[in-house]
């Protein structure tokens, strides 16, 4: 018999970009948006929903990776034409996404960025090359300074995501990094001395992409992520262990 201390489950709490996301569920689950209905601009929705703006950018950006909202740039952001029960089945999904499994994170940030990097090396611009410089800038002058520098460091790899002109990629890399931000912070994966080393990281990957050297920018953000994916592996073993009866 268990002990009633291993029947409490722990509390989960939601996050804004949840919290939006669940409102628009209710919305469309009693026909008060239906398919085709256009949603009010984003500074009115942060109004309405209390918080600032990027979450809301960041719900809506959820929400149309997965097709549920469609966005034109001259008109607006609209409800996508499929059935409400279609939809309401795929917002209780994407609310539940990625919640407990970080090693799912992690690994699937390992490969797309492998797949990004190969394909900034190949296809970036000079402007590309002036974004990412400002990018490995503002984080090294954070970690100089000695503050987390996280964010920044996240902001670096999503500047190579848009470098690789796959709009695919970047939108994936976006849906998870706020997750990934969520949880380094909580588990504190990060090290004393993580920042210097990333700094010295960075740049091996900044010059493979500005010689476009394929092999070399793979080879670099490969070793820069391989703690991570070391502990993702490290992760799924310790979960089948627990599961073997």
């Amino acid at each position: 018999m268990k002990s009633f201390i291993e029947t409490i489950k722990s509390i989960e709490v939601e996050s804004p970009v949840d919290k939006i996301i669940g409102q628009l569920k209710q919305l469309i689950s009693t026909g008060q948006l239906m398919p085709g209905d256009r949603l009010p601009p984003e500074r009115m929705l942060a109004e309405k929903f209390g918080v600032g703006r990027s979450y809301v950018r960041e719900a809506i950006l959820k929400l149309e990776f997965y097709g549920l909202l469609k966005t034109n740039p001259q008109s607006g952001t609209y409800v996508a034409g499929m059935g409400i029960k279609i939809m309401d089945n795929l917002i209780t999904d994407i609310i539940k996404f990625n919640k407990d499994d970080f090693n799912a994170l992690l690994e699937a940030r390992y490969y797309l960025e492998l797949d990004a990097v190969k394909l900034a090396a190949e296809r970036r611009t000079e402007e590309d090359l002036v974004s990412l410089r400002e990018a490995i800038e503002d984080f090294e002058q954070k970690i100089d300074s000695g503050q987390d520098a996280v964010e920044e460091d996240m902001l670096f790899h999503i500047k190579i995501a848009r470098a690789s002109k796959n709009s695919v990629i970047e939108s994936m890399i976006l849906i998870i990094i706020p997750d990934l931000i969520k949880n380094i912070n909580e588990n504190k994966l990060c090290g004393e001395n993580r920042g210097l080393q990333s700094k010295k990281e960075h740049r091996e990957i900044l010059r493979a992409i500005e010689n476009q050297d394929i092999d070399a920018a793979e080879n670099a953000v490969a070793g820069h992520l391989h703690d991570m994916y070391q502990i993702s592996k490290a992760g799924y073993l310790a979960q089948k262990i627990i599961q073997k009866p």
